[in-house]
């Protein structure tokens, strides 16, 4: 971190935007790991992943004068990534049944990406470990629409609110409410089948 440890990432931004290159360069290491976790669920490879993370942040540059500062940077950052993954899909014309990767870590709370949909997700000890039901988790996340799942990554991965995720992707409050209501179901059943196929619940 050095000289940017005490700032914050609106004051880093401000920083950049004063053409200091050492700004932009804090900014992409504080955000690499999370953004590139993000987009590896959103697309459902590393490799197409790490090519939208630079799109993302040549964006960032781009559209750097336009930033209202007065609003948070990372909503932003993730949702500049988020159009940019949901562009890469439409044009690859891709199915939902795409493989996911990137592991699921746990929050500041201790509650995992998972546990946040109150689905029924037993216990790491009971019949399986933690990668194997990390590999499920990802295996019922690939089953949603990319539409669907931007919604719910961005509301329980980055905790945005319904309503900065309406501002952002500029679509209704009440569409953002039907398609989280829409993602949590289709999550929740295609869950259960992912699991009932796991060779720990033969």
């Amino acid at each position: 971190m050095g000289e940017w440890h005490d700032q914050t990432d609106e004051q880093v931004f401000e920083a950049f935007r004063r053409d200091d290159a050492g700004a932009y360069r804090e900014l992409i290491e504080r955000h690499h790991d999370d953004l590139l976790r993000f987009l590896t669920r959103m697309v459902g490879d590393r490799a197409s992943a790490e090519d939208i993370f630079q799109e993302t942040f040549l964006q960032v540059h781009i559209s750097a004068a336009t930033f209202d500062t007065s609003r948070r940077f990372r909503p932003w950052l993730f949702t500049i990534a988020a159009n940019k993954a949901r562009d890469m899909l439409r044009k690859k014309n891709r199915r939902k049944t795409v493989e996911l990767s990137a592991p699921i870590r746990k929050s500041e709370s201790g509650a995992s990406f998972i546990d946040l949909l109150e689905v029924d997700v037993p216990p790491p000890d009971e019949a399986m470990d933690l990668s194997e039901r990390d590999e499920q988790v990802q295996r019922a996340l690939a089953q949603l629409s990319p539409t669907l799942r931007e919604v719910l990554l961005l509301a329980y991965f980055q905790r945005m609110s319904y309503a900065q995720i309406a501002e952002d992707l500029g679509i209704p409050l009440g569409t953002v409410k039907s398609r989280m209501h829409a993602a949590v179901a289709s999550f929740a059943r295609s869950w259960q089948i992912v699991s009932k196929n796991s060779p720990a619940s033969e």
